[in-house]
């Protein structure tokens, strides 16, 4: 019997609790799912592009672009059956209650890191291919323009870096408190630092792809690792684009820079993200948390909110 129950965006910007299919492989039994606001605001608008229908797809999606659709991708759960029974585990699937996964589509927590953090997996694995995108190395000077999860990721995983200088920017000077948090420097866009050596840009905003152009040195570069979805937007390559040799890199998760693909599998790169979260500096990046049952009333405004970074759900 399938009594498990899960989010479905209906129309844009409008979710309901529905049944789920439970899919095969062994029960896992969620305890909290994550909501990257950057891609669910777009499907739950209704903006995925007709082009990206198919590749847009993700593990334990149910219906169609743009409606009725179940969507997500940041799911921790506990394994109620098999070999690892009682092992906690991250899964790319939906806000749902409970679902079947095969085991090779399930990554173990280390035991020292929380549930309540590991929603932030898929984001932090995010972050780390842009930074294998961006080149950036030690001692570089790197900007990192959009201060929301994954920006804010890239920028604490770049000033890792032995003698990187690092800066977060944004248009919100709330912002300057997380950065703080992860002991990243912080500065609205008009006080950004000038001729960086890498700029990586995450604000899904064409001023700030074009602060990340402005800000790009000699022969620098910029790595657009927003996604605009079904939006157009224009980009500034006049002015001294050409004559400063700047290099524009697109960066999606989904693949990674070719050096590295023959090694790093997804599994792999996920256990590697899960692995970076064991600092507890990560937390900052919780902004809410809101009940599964409360959730379709809250969905929108959730997806709305400038303030939400990754919002936790409760199961």
């Amino acid at each position: 019997m399938n009594d498990t129950t899960a989010l479905w965006c209906t129309a844009p910007y409008h979710a309901e609790i529905r049944p789920g299919l439970m899919g095969s492989g062994v029960l896992i039994e969620t305890l909290f799912s994550g909501i990257s606001r950057g891609t669910e605001n777009l499907v739950a608008g209704g903006n995925v592009p007709l082009s990206e229908y198919t590749r847009m797809r993700g593990p334990g999606m149910e219906g169609e672009f743009p409606f009725p659709v179940k969507y997500g991708y940041c799911n921790v759960g506990r394994v109620a059956e098999g070999a690892l029974t009682g092992r906690t585990v991250f899964a790319l699937f939906p806000h749902q209650t409970s679902y079947r996964l095969p085991e090779t589509a399930l990554t173990l927590l280390p035991d020292a890191l929380p549930p309540e953090r590991a929603v932030l997996a898929a984001n932090m694995e995010t972050a780390l291919n842009i930074l294998w995108d961006s080149g950036a190395g030690a001692g570089d000077s790197i900007a990192v323009i959009g201060a929301g999860v994954v920006g804010a990721l890239v920028a604490y995983l770049a000033a890792q870096l032995p003698g990187a200088d690092v800066t977060l920017i944004d248009i919100n000077p709330e912002r300057a408190a997380l950065a703080a948090a992860l002991d990243v420097q912080f500065a609205l866009a008009a006080a950004a630092p000038e001729d960086c050596d890498v700029v990586i840009h995450t604000s899904a905003s064409e001023s700030g792809l074009h602060l990340a152009l402005a800000v790009a040195g000699q022969e620098a570069t910029v790595v657009e690792a927003s996604w605009y979805g079904d939006k157009h937007i224009a980009v500034p390559l006049g002015g001294a684009f050409h004559s400063r040799r700047l290099r524009l890199v697109s960066s999606q998760v989904g693949h990674v820079p070719a050096p590295r693909m023959p090694r790093w599998t997804y599994a792999r790169r996920i256990g590697k993200a899960l692995e970076l979260l064991l600092d507890p500096r990560c937390d900052a990046l919780i902004s809410g948390e809101t009940a599964f049952s409360d959730l379709p009333k809250a969905y929108a405004g959730i997806l709305a909110a400038p303030e939400t970074l990754c919002h936790r759900i409760r199961y």
